[in-house]
């Protein structure tokens, strides 16, 4: 900005780029005061003018202050002089901003050398501002992608090929292997000592997980339970996909790791077999009661007599009733969980029945 203010001779020059949204952007002055150079960045007008430029096939040079503002509904102080020499901004065909110079020493018109040294100026500033749009752009990316993997119930970590150094660890990843650590362990004496074991019964030092994968024949492992175990007994269930990342060449350049914790899930399956050894055990009491009924009075010699068999009809009855009861229950029990049941609650006085 300053050398092109030179070589042609402008008081002060500016350029505006435009945001990732389309919008008027940074505005990079040269020449003006911080005033001035935040009146003109925030004038509401400024969206307009830099419509105006879009549209220019050619450099626009103001020699008399010609260009009338108010015709286009623009503030004269978007263009604060009589002379001008602007020109839009465009990289590889796409608009990106403008580039204007004002006030020509002597008050002298802009000549054609000017508008050659703006143009080339313009050109670079484009290129600039595209390449500082295309690296926030990757730095959001970035920032974006490392945020989703930072909070995904799974856990993530990334170790280097060559040394099978950690390179990085998600809050999952830490948390499945930190709760094995023991106090005071810092992370890197863990690693030495957590033990993978494969379902085949194969075990492995974790931090030469990635070392293994140095072999010519490696795969991406898919869904494979691998215990992480330390040497005091504690262990983590998981369930381990692993991917190996190569450059260009072939060469593994590192592996990434995906890790779930499978506890939860084995504890759900622990509840469940003992869910269904309570139902077992509870449906199996009534079955008893009737079919010792049942083969009591059917294989009675003689026949019972009307009041036994009565006694008999009363167990069967009852403990019909009772697995009636049960099995209501069970279904209940599992609307509840999958949400058809409604539950409509109501106040109610309980003092009364706590002391009852």
């Amino acid at each position: 900005m300053e050398s092109a203010c030179a070589l042609t001779g402008a008081d002060y020059g500016a350029i505006t780029a435009l945001d990732e949204s389309g919008q008027p952007g940074d505005l990079v002055a040269f020449g003006l005061t911080e005033a001035e150079r935040r009146e003109m960045s925030e004038h509401p007008d400024g969206r307009l003018l830099l419509e105006y430029f879009r549209d220019l096939p050619r450099p626009l040079r103001v020699a008399d202050g010609s260009v009338d503002l108010s015709s286009l509904g623009l503030s004269s102080v978007l263009l604060p002089s009589k002379t001008l020499l602007g020109t839009p901004l465009r990289h590889r065909g796409v608009y990106v901003g403008k580039f204007c110079l004002f006030e020509k020493e002597g008050g002298k018109a802009f000549s054609d050398e000017d508008e050659e040294v703006l143009v080339l100026f313009a050109s670079q500033a484009a290129a600039a501002i595209a390449n500082a749009g295309m690296h926030r752009a990757e730095r959001q990316a970035r920032a974006d992608l490392e945020a989703l993997i930072e909070t995904s119930p799974v856990g993530v970590a990334v170790f280097d090929a060559a040394t099978g150094s950690l390179l990085s660890l998600n809050r999952e990843a830490r948390r499945l292997v930190e709760s094995l650590a023991m106090p005071g362990q810092s992370l890197e004496e863990l690693l030495d000592s957590v033990t993978c074991r494969r379902a085949d019964g194969r075990e492995f030092v974790l931090r030469q997980f990635s070392l293994l994968g140095q072999l010519s024949d490696v795969r991406q492992v898919r869904a494979e339970e691998i215990v992480l175990s330390v040497p005091d007994g504690r262990s983590v269930p998981t369930l381990v996909n692993a991917t190996p990342i190569r450059s260009e060449d072939g060469n593994m350049v590192s592996l990434v790791v995906t890790m779930q914790d499978l506890a939860p899930l084995e504890e759900v399956d622990r509840l469940r077999a003992d869910f269904l050894g309570m139902v077992s055990h509870e449906l199996r009491v009534p079955l008893t009661s009737i079919k010792g009924s049942t083969t009591t009075a059917l294989g009675a010699s003689p026949a019972p007599d009307p009041a036994e068999m009565r006694e008999f009809l009363r167990i069967i009855d009852d403990q019909a009733d009772r697995m009636r009861s049960l099995i209501r229950d069970l279904l209940d029990g599992g609307r509840l969980g999958s949400g058809p049941l409604s539950v409509c609650p109501e106040p109610r006085r309980i003092a009364g029945r706590v002391g009852a």
